[in-house]
């Protein structure tokens, strides 16, 4: 295979910040040019082929090879080493944003779409469901855009539409960019493990703890003193103050645009094309597993509670009888180590990352039927991997699969969490050969330090796995349109794949397959994978209280029709509905990057999804999930069809039947005689 060349060659990664700006606006020109030839149609002449519906136009310039082009320029941002060239490609998504709502306001293009759909059906032309589709999605696109309104409205929204774009890039920039650490003695580090301090910079007897979650986790789960935990989480807390009036700015632009759309509510319009379809289901899901949760999550609470006691007890320190928010990490550790005599620093010494990453892409290799193949070459960084995938019996070019890039390692001013960016998209050219699909996966896996190779947390192998199933989904798609490869399902469904793909962490066999002790080789023993497994839903009532907190902000901002002081709501929801107490208001907000970023009045879907996710594992992979067989029904059935079919219909030929959320609830409450809403 290694003797194979693709039939498509990488994107080159070299590119100036001048490069950036001047082929962004190359081709935003060439973009313009190709929709004022559409829009100058006759009438008579705008049919599927001429005017092909906005992704795929058979001019020189469409909307495909505009986004293949201007794509990899805007992940710069994300991931490279110079403030320059990220500057510079933060800039070009501003101006491709900008250009994106222009594009999309363009009646003299509507009415070429709404007159190709007019001609399509007089004449009688059978379309194929997956072009059907395009069809009805690309004038639903339109309708939303507001291009029914009267001239001056629209002319509005358009302004409006603008300057949402650029504040919410803005949100994302603080939040990409942002550096800060807070700093503490060695005395105050009491309990933090001697290797993760050993990591921390230190000058004049202070360790400066960055932000990032590899650095802080850490404290919020080890430090003792309560003070040290109580600074720590403000201080993260507070790390992007800078984005509170920015918040405040897009939300109210939300409010806005939603009226001139004819919304009650911005969720009420985001949701319209969900699974769920309107913020009163959103509100009754969430409402009807908070009320499932909080007696188990209160008995969780109180049990954490009198260990605090017990411990304050004991080292003489005062007690005031409240659970506070940087309690909930320390005592949840606490309790996991005491009650299952579990510890998990010596868990994390079986998960090298030199061991655990070639480990799962060989479990996905397998399970799914694909080959990677890394080739060398020039990138962003020289840490980056690049891979070329194959099917598994490939032997000529029609066996490539795609590209993929992992960026794993922390840097400064590096995306700071775990996410999948699929750059390109897969599709079929208007000459019947296909444009492949590219996917990088950037995290923040810790380094080594001075006495230890790099280690992950479990947890931190739960969040790998997950990660790579949204890269399995960009590469293993394949429509004939790019509109709806991979990922491009609703935004409620995106996360139900990985979801259910998180379990293979928690199987005893595929833990034995990927641990393997730095220092023995020796994987984890069936002991300890025994109590692995036993923790997972170790204070679940209390974890999906906090989720649920993030999802009911995220509600309510996207339906309140007034605005109000958002840090005060942040904190005063957490606490009513995570039962854990803060302290001072904490503009905690300003660090929720979700609701900038595409998930706005969608956080409930990573909760809502769950319900998909356990159905599909339960009752497809349950029995054996490394079997092949399981993993190409997965692959056909689920990753294959993309967002060109409903979701509920690639669910139903997945499990032989309609989705039920039986297995969630009995994953959670281990029974199932009550169903949260669907």
């Amino acid at each position: 295979m290694s003797g194979l060349t693709p039939p498509q060659p990488p994107p080159v990664w070299k590119h100036t910040p001048e490069d950036v700006l001047r082929i962004t606006k190359e081709r935003i020109a060439a973009h313009r040019e190709a929709m004022d030839k559409i829009a100058a149609l006759p009438e008579a002449e705008c049919n599927f082929e001429s005017v092909r519906w906005p992704f795929h136009l058979p001019l020189a310039f469409g909307d495909v090879e505009f986004e293949e082009v201007v794509e990899p320029l805007q992940f710069y941002q994300n991931v490279s080493p110079s403030k320059e060239l990220r500057d510079a490609s933060t800039e070009a998504e501003g101006l491709v944003r900008e250009y994106s709502v222009e594009s999309s306001m363009r009646l003299d293009v509507f009415r070429a779409k709404q007159a190709a759909e007019k001609n399509i059906k007089q004449s009688g032309k059978k379309l194929s469901p997956e072009e059907q589709r395009l069809v009805e999605k690309s004038i639903q696109d339109g309708t939303r855009a507001g291009l029914a309104l009267p001239d001056e409205q629209r002319e509005e929204l358009t302004k409006l539409m603008k300057e949402l774009s650029s504040t919410c890039l803005e949100f994302s920039k603080n939040f990409n960019e942002e550096k800060g650490t807070v700093s503490f003695t060695a005395e105050e580090l009491k309990g933090v493990p001697a290797d993760v301090v050993s990591g921390y910079t230190k000058e004049n007897d202070l360790y400066a703890v960055p932000f990032k979650t590899t650095d802080i986790f850490p404290v919020f789960k080890f430090a003792q003193i309560p003070d040290t935990r109580k600074r720590a989480f403000e201080a993260y807390e507070s790390r992007l103050a800078v984005n509170v009036p920015v918040m405040d700015k897009f939300l109210e632009l939300r409010r806005k645009i939603a009226g001139l759309l004819g919304y009650a509510t911005w969720a009420d319009y985001v949701t319209e094309v969900k699974m769920v379809k309107n913020a009163k289901g959103v509100n009754e899901f969430l409402d009807d597993l908070e009320q499932k949760l909080r007696p188990v999550a209160i008995k969780e609470r109180d049990i954490l509670l009198a260990m605090k006691k017990a411990e304050h007890e004991k080292l003489g320190l005062p007690f005031d009888g409240e659970f506070y928010i940087w309690d909930y990490r320390y005592y949840d550790r606490k309790y996991i180590e005491e009650s299952l005599e579990l510890d998990d620093m010596l868990v994390k010494e079986y998960f090298p990352v030199a061991v655990v990453v070639p480990a799962i892409l060989q479990i996905y290799q397998n399970l799914l039927g694909v080959k990677f193949v890394e080739v060398k070459a020039d990138l962003w960084h020289p840490e980056v991997q690049q891979f070329a995938v194959w099917e598994n019996d490939a032997k000529d070019e029609s066996g490539f699969v795609g590209w993929c890039y992992l960026d794993l390692f922390p840097r400064e001013s590096k995306y700071s969490h775990a996410a999948v960016w699929g750059i390109l998209a897969g599709y079929t050219k208007t000459d019947g050969s296909r444009s492949y699909p590219l996917t990088a996966m950037v995290a923040n896996l810790a380094k080594p330090t001075p006495g230890k190779p790099a280690l992950m947390r479990h947890d931190d192998v739960v969040t790998f796995f997950h990660e790579m199933g949204h890269v399995f989904h960009g590469l293993l798609s394949k429509t004939r349109f790019s509109r709806f490869h991979g990922t491009s399902v609703a935004r409620d469904f995106v996360e139900a794949p990985s979801q259910m793909l998180e379990n293979w962490c928690w199987e005893p066999k595929v833990l034995e397959k990927m641990s393997s002790h730095f220092e023995t080789q020796k994987p984890l023993s069936p002991e300890l994978i025994e109590k692995i497994i036993k923790s997972r839903y170790v204070n679940v009532g209390l974890f999906y209280l906090r989720q649920l907190f993030f999802a009911k902000f995220d509600i309510k901002v996207h339906t309140d029709k007034e605005p109000t002081d958002y840090t005060l709501l942040w904190n005063r929801l957490r606490e009513s509905i995570s039962l854990v107490k803060g302290g001072e208001p904490t503009p905690g907000q300003g660090t929720f990057g979700h609701i900038s970023g595409g998930y706005d009045a969608g956080y409930y879907g990573y909760t809502y999804s769950l319900v998909f996710a356990a159905d599909m594992y339960a009752t497809v992979f349950k029995a054996d999930p490394l079997d092949p067989s399981r993993g190409r029904r997965y692959r056909d059935k689920i990753l294959l069809p993309g967002g060109s079919q409903d979701d509920i219909e690639s669910l139903k030929n997945f499990l032989g039947r309609p989705p039920n959320s039986e297995a969630f609830i009995k994953e959670l409450f281990g029974e199932s005689a009550s169903q949260a809403n669907l």
